[in-house]
């Protein structure tokens, strides 16, 4: 009775509030324009999302921290005493929802303005004088293990303090390209003296932010008011977004990430340029340096000096990253283990090829079994053309190919894959399967509906691994789910893999005359749910073999996300489990397991996991520059012991398929794919448990 209460109480507030938002839509002309955006947002918001929350005190809360979190994460330049101030704030944000005020955006952008202005005023002093660096203090650099600053005069001395470290970076970074040009007797560097160094440095870095401040006084009331929107939304959940107007020439950069001229896609995380993936055959795959979780930290042309991007716009820094094919981009980036390297790319054109589904024959050289291995790098597909190419067409090509070469076993690889084309998994699933289901969805009121493989055909029958890691997601979840409910395939990776499974649409949110449109917005309409009735929101799929992984202790996943959609069940669907071979699951584990606790490159990635684990919970560092210089030689020591993990395998072979032929371009590629794909422990480990399979 309690639950049929509370609900039909969040019907009647929801039809309240839809009225008071549609009163918004149809207000005069003289009515303030923000109002009417937030009034719109929300109101599709409600109309359309999955699971949308009661518009209360909850809500108010939650939306004030994100704002807060979104606005200012690093703690530049709010204070404790405006925390204090807009304390009584924190549970009105839904009344102001409901009367049309918005005094709360109000008062923060009037404070930000001024601490950004009152910043860019003095940090100047604070780059006026030599740095003491044999003076023993440290600074914190993890937000959330420090408050904001007391007041005004605090603030200003956590600037100083944070200029003094990047002040030390450079100075250090220099000092080692001095050290480098006298041992290799590079005449062409010239030698500076300690405090010539230093004064270089604080110029340089002077310079830098005298632009950063340029940019940040240059951010609109609109910008902001975009971001406090979004405050609003993300509540509902972290992949709904209100893309305003002025990003729409944007629009495909904000919605993939994608990185025009090195093939990453990232995304803008708690005030950090964040790469989310690499794209196969891109300048960033080709270079290998690039990975994802990796945090971007500045930007620099070819050999200008570098722009810092740090609380920089996600649109804005990709601007900086785009250019002509051929040129160079030197990224500064900051590696899960807190290590900061530079690492420079020569922009190209992607080459699609390469990001296709393509295979290999693995050939075990004591056993002499053959393993066909298929790496899928997404579900692709063009949606506009449905007789161009696509991922399941592919690997359908794919399995022919494998299937002639009398493979004994197939292992296919879904790591780093993070989703796509839903239809098209239905279909790769059915490959595997005589027909069934393969994954139901569900919107908010709908019974779930169920996609299904029709088709009685079975393409491949043969013994079957599939990989994942913390980075598969979405559709890559989907087939994984899919074939471990059919007792189809053995599952192999991480602890589990992303958990999302959600699903989003897109709706143009125009004004009354229907001319102008207010922006986009993205929408959670949907959740997948695997066949056994478990969602894979949040817990993502847990393979059936869990190996060691570097980002193992790391935060990653949807899990760590601020309000992601939670885990739940719904009722299973009819479907009959693979019965053609029975697999003693138990028994392929065990010596798994045994396997893995003897396995050196495994023990060595369970070490490097703990290593990058440690780097990243230190986060306090010191500003001493003698102390600094022992710990990065440390660090330097440790870094190359990480290194030493990833070695060739022996006892395996790995070749191209005859069929697809070869020239010397393709050659060569093959060699450096290949290359790769013999220190891959993971891909080996699913070799053996084929063999076990097998057995």
């Amino acid at each position: 009775m309690k639950n049929f209460i509370i609900k039909h109480k969040l019907i009647l507030s929801f039809i309240l509030l839809l009225s008071i938002f549609c009163g918004y839509a149809f207000v005069d002309n003289d009515e303030d324009k923000e109002k009417k955006e937030r009034a719109i947002v929300l109101r599709n918001l409600i109309q359309e999302h999955y699971n949308p929350p009661y518009i209360d005190d909850n809500y108010s809360k939650k939306v004030f921290e994100l704002y807060f979190k979104q606005l200012d994460y690093n703690k530049r330049f709010f204070t404790q005493q405006d925390s204090i101030a807009f304390e009584s704030y924190k549970t009105k944000l839904d009344d102001e929802i409901n009367s049309g005020t918005l005094e709360f955006f109000e008062k923060t952008n009037a404070i930000y303005e001024q601490r950004v202005a009152l910043i860019a005023a003095t940090f100047h002093s604070f780059l006026a004088q030599p740095f003491d660096f044999t003076v023993n203090e440290a600074i914190q650099l993890d937000p959330e293990k420090r408050s904001f600053a007391k007041d005004e005069n605090e603030l200003k001395e956590q600037w100083k303090k944070y200029f003094k470290y990047i002040v030390l970076l450079k100075v250090q970074e220099k000092l080692e390209q001095q050290k480098k040009a006298v041992a290799e007797a590079d005449t062409s560097v010239k030698i500076l003296t300690v405090e010539q160094v230093e004064k270089d440095a604080r110029e340089k870095i002077e310079k830098e932010h005298t632009e950063m401040f340029k940019r940040l006084q240059k951010e609109t009331k609109a910008d902001r008011f975009a971001e406090y929107i979004n405050a609003n939304v993300h509540v509902f959940d972290p992949h709904s977004d209100f893309f305003p107007p002025i990003e729409k020439e944007n629009f495909d950069i904000q919605l993939s990430g994608t990185l025009e001229g090195i093939g990453a896609t990232l995304q803008e995380k708690d005030g950090y340029i964040k790469v989310t993936n690499i794209v196969p055959g891109s300048p960033s795959y080709k270079q290998g340096e690039l990975k994802p979780d990796d945090l971007i930290l500045k930007v620099a042309q070819g050999e200008e000096e570098p722009v810092d991007v740090v609380d920089m716009k996600l649109n804005s820094a990709v601007k900086l990253i785009r250019g002509k094919k051929g040129t160079t981009v030197k990224l500064t980036v900051k590696k899960p283990s807190g290590t900061v390297k530079v690492i420079a790319i020569v922009r190209d054109v992607v080459v699609l090829e390469e990001s296709f589904a393509k295979s290999m024959i693995v050939t075990d050289s004591l056993s002499k079994l053959k393993i066909g291995y298929i790496l899928l790098p997404s579900f692709y597909a063009n949606f506009e053309n449905t007789d161009s190419r696509s991922c399941s067409k592919d690997i359908k090509i794919e399995l022919e190919k494998l299937k002639a070469e009398h493979v004994d076993g197939i292992i296919l690889d879904l790591r780093n894959n993070g989703g796509g084309s839903l239809s098209d998994v239905v279909k790769i699933g059915g490959y595997f399967i005589d027909q069934g289901p393969i994954v139901q969805v569900k919107g908010r009121e709908d019974r779930p509906y169920i996609l299904v493989d029709e088709d009685p055909t079975l393409d491949y029958n043969g013994p079957l691994v599939i990989l994942v890691n913390q980075f598969s997601a979405s559709a890559s979840e989907i087939l994984a789910a899919a074939m471990q409910d059919y007792n189809r395939a053995i599952i192999i990776g991480s602890n589990s893999t992303y958990g999302k499974g959600t699903v989003q649409r897109f709706f143009r949110l125009p004004l009354l005359d229907n001319k102008e449109d207010i922006g986009a917005l993205k929408v959670t309409t949907q959740k997948f749910y695997r066949v056994n009735g478990s969602s894979t929101q949040l817990k993502g799929v847990v393979p059936d073999i869990i190996l060691p992984d570097i980002y193992s202790n790391l935060k990653i996943g949807e899990k760590e996300m601020d309000y992601a959609m939670p885990y739940d069940v719904i009722q299973p669907v009819q479907y009959v489990p693979w019965s053609n071979k029975t697999l003693d699951a138990k028994k392929i584990k065990q010596n798994s397991q045994a396997r893995i606790n003897n396995n050196e490159a495994f023990k060595q990635i369970t070490k490097n996991a703990l290593y990058i684990k440690q780097k990243q919970d230190k986060t306090d560092h010191t500003l001493n520059l003698q102390t600094y210089q022992m710990e990065l030689q440390t660090s330097k020591k440790e870094d190359d012991l990480f290194k030493d993990g990833n070695k060739v395998i022996t006892g395996w072979k790995f070749n191209p398929l005859k069929v697809d032929g070869t020239d010397s371009l393709k050659e060569e590629k093959n060699k450096a794919y290949i290359k790769l794909l013999q220190k891959d422990a993971y891909i080996y480990e699913g070799l053996q448990v084929i063999k076990d399979i097998k057995k």
